[in-house]
């Protein structure tokens, strides 16, 4: 039984291909996972809750809360107790309310609060799915970590023919899995990663900042999870629609500089992988206004002292355990080899990850990126440009074999 104790939550929505996820669930069932089934309101249009109950063995959950005693449907609790969540049929709507966290109804919710792999397998017709917002959507989804299991062509509901079918039971099936059996390399593991740009208060007001989005940590901090890692992620000012997609375990909003070397400070000892991914700010201004600072009339400039911040990668590499692996970041502008090589030794890191502005694609707010990564024992090793998805593949596998 190769699902034995696993715990899979389907999700099924308002289309067609949802008769095929009775299908889907029976060789769930069969293979000895736990299954439980969300239901969207118009899924119930096309596929009796009594036929998935029965096949799945648990009542089935669509709304909030049982109108009859009042019960409540935590989203939270199923989100913690599945291994995967697995969304087939996909609809348009739905794949849309998941991009943009429209949580109308019980399974959008749940994907939000979810920590554990998301599959979805999209079903449409060929205009819809061939359409430049879903395509959109489909390249979002896949940056927030979720896989997809890609449609097949053939006859359509609509009595077209193109890509649009819902993949066959056998192959979700097969998809799921895989990713449920993968060997976890990473599993006992726990991982720190600090990710984002830091601010440094002007005033009440302004602050001093970087252009960092935080899409390659979180990137990081999804792979370092996939392959079994327990990731604490440590978060200055990112992109908002990443906060809580990297299922981590625990993620914490350090915004400055101190407060960023604060919390890696007490998260340190705890940790056996240290990823310095944030662009932490190197000066903070002396004095922060506890109001806002008004021009003023008679002056043209302004003046504000800056002073080093706390060097928070040097403090690790002297504090870090030789049972501790160090991974640093460079982006540079100029001299970038050396640059990163002298970094490498200075912070003690165990090997650095150089990105270059100059590279077209590569750098901040970028879906894409193009590394080099030196070691300690003067490897070096070049990648083309990538999705950060794949960079992060590339990144934690040199993780791997370094702690082997």
């Amino acid at each position: 039984m190769l699902l034995k104790d696993k715990n899979i939550l389907v999700g099924i929505t308002g289309g067609i291909a949802a008769y095929k996820t009775a299908s889907l669930i029976r060789l769930f069932v069969k293979n000895g996972a736990k299954v439980k089934v969300v239901m969207t309101k118009s899924a119930k249009e096309f596929i009796t809750p009594l036929t998935i109950a029965t096949l799945c063995q648990n009542p089935i959950l669509v709304e909030f809360f049982n109108p009859e005693n009042g019960e409540w449907n935590s989203h939270v609790s199923l989100g913690e107790w599945a291994d995967i969540f697995v969304i087939a049929p996909t609809t348009a709507s739905t794949l849309g309310k998941m991009v943009n966290g429209v949580a109308d109804n019980l399974l959008v919710t749940t994907y939000l609060s979810a920590r554990c792999q998301v599959v979805i397998a999209p079903a449409m017709d060929l205009d819809m799915y061939a359409h430049i917002t879903t395509q959109n959507n489909l390249l979002t989804i896949k940056s927030h970590g979720v896989s997809i299991v890609e449609p097949t062509s053939g006859f359509l509901a609509s009595g077209l023919e193109g890509k649009g079918r819902m993949a066959e039971p056998e192959q979700i099936y097969g998809f799921v899995a895989n990713m449920l059996c993968e060997e976890k390399a990473l599993l006992g593991k726990k991982a720190m990663i600090t990710v984002g740009g830091n601010i440094e208060r002007i005033d009440s007001v302004r602050y001093i900042s970087n252009n960092s989005s935080g899409k390659m940590g979180y990137a990081i901090a999804k792979e370092l999870t996939r392959q079994g890692a327990e990731v604490t992620l440590i978060r200055a000012n990112v992109n908002e629609n990443l906060i809580g997609s990297a299922g981590s375990s625990k993620e914490i909003q350090a915004l400055s500089a101190q407060e960023m070397y604060d919390k890696v400070s007490e998260n340190l000892a705890n940790n056996d992988i240290i990823i310095m991914a944030a662009a932490v700010s190197d000066f903070t201004p002396t004095v922060v206004a506890d109001h806002k600072i008004k021009k003023e009339e008679n002056n043209d400039t302004l003046t504000i002292t800056l002073k080093k911040t706390k060097d928070i990668a040097a403090m690790v590499g002297i504090k870090k355990r030789n049972d501790q692996f160090f991974v640093g970041f460079a982006l540079e502008t100029d001299n970038e080899e050396c640059n990163a090589k002298s970094k490498l030794q200075k912070k003690n890191f165990d090997f650095i990850v150089l990105n270059s502005l100059k590279d077209k694609g590569a750098g901040f707010a970028t879906d894409t990126n193009k590394i080099t990564i030196f070691d300690k024992d003067n490897q070096q090793l070049s990648f083309d440009l990538k999705s950060k998805e794949e960079v992060a593949k590339d990144i934690v596998n040199q993780i791997i074999k370094g702690i082997k």
